[in-house]
Order: C-alpha cells, then structure tokens, then sequence
C-alpha cells in the first residue's frame, strides 16, 4: 500500500525508532510499512495517523 509514512516522519523529525514507540510496533515494522512490504493492521493505521496529527487517508494512498 503507498503511503507518505517517510515523508511525513521526516517532517516531524522523528526516526523510525521514534515513530515505533508512539505506535508501539517495531522499528522494523515501521521500516516495511514504508518500504511498502507490509501492509499495516486498521488499528495500527489509525494510531500512525493519531501520531501525525491526520487523518488515514493522508496517510494512506490507494
């Protein structure tokens, strides 16, 4: 699924680690999310959205 996970992230100056913990995943997690290997579970988009203050469908493109 495309997203704007990296370029949101690097926006906010927040690191892969940084992003993890608010989302409470793994670094790895985050690091498929945005290489696109990894598809993210409902609850888990709407905490990344939570985290950059959007909503999911900026988050997510289809």
């Amino acid at each position: 699924m495309k997203n704007k996970l990296r370029e949101l992230r690097a926006r906010h100056r927040m690191t892969q680690d940084d992003l993890a913990k608010i989302a409470k995943v793994s670094r790895q997690t985050i690091n498929a999310i945005e290489n696109e290997k990894y598809d993210p579970s409902l609850p888990l988009a709407f905490s990344l959205a939570r985290a950059f203050k959007c909503k999911i469908e900026d988050l997510f493109l289809q």
